[in-house]
């Protein structure tokens, strides 16, 4: 194997390493703040319905699965507590999923869990090397996409 296939390689595995452990981090703070019903899938399609809400097609296509099966996320949430379906102010045929305060209440703790399971990672790399491995990732992977691997 080449220096620079080792190289992507040990990239690939690290970062997917850190993925999935900031993704447990956030998800066992969600639990211990009181969340306990939930899954990581409910966190990233919460992350998309944060900012206003979405269709559930455009769940779907955030998450990378069906339309059935964001719809029975949806139902879900909704059952819940943590959504609701609402008229689409643009589109007299489609529904607007959004967050209910619980939702919200929800997503804060997800942010407060993220923060704690990140916090550490700056006296590990320091505060400069943090920021720089930011906005390098944030240039290698410009929005995404976010979403859980099924």
């Amino acid at each position: 194997m080449k220096d620079e296939e080792a190289l992507a390689m040990a990239l690939g595995v690290n970062l997917l390493a850190a993925a999935g452990a900031l993704t447990a981090a956030i998800h066992d703070g969600v639990l211990v703040r009181g969340f306990d019903d939930l899954r990581p899938a409910h966190g990233f399609a919460f992350a998309r319905m944060a900012a206003g809400g979405a269709t559930v097609t455009e769940l779907a296509a955030h998450l990378g699965v069906t339309r059935q099966a964001a719809g029975q996320l949806v139902d879900e949430l909704e059952a819940k507590g943590y959504a609701e379906r609402r008229p689409h102010p643009d589109d007299a045929r489609a529904r607007l999923v959004v967050l209910t305060e619980r939702g919200r209440a929800c997503t804060r703790a997800a942010e407060q869990a993220a923060a704690d399971a990140v916090r550490p990672w700056a006296g590990l790399l320091g505060e400069d090397r943090l920021r720089a491995l930011t906005a390098d990732l944030g240039r290698l992977a410009p929005g995404g996409p976010v979403r859980p691997t099924w």
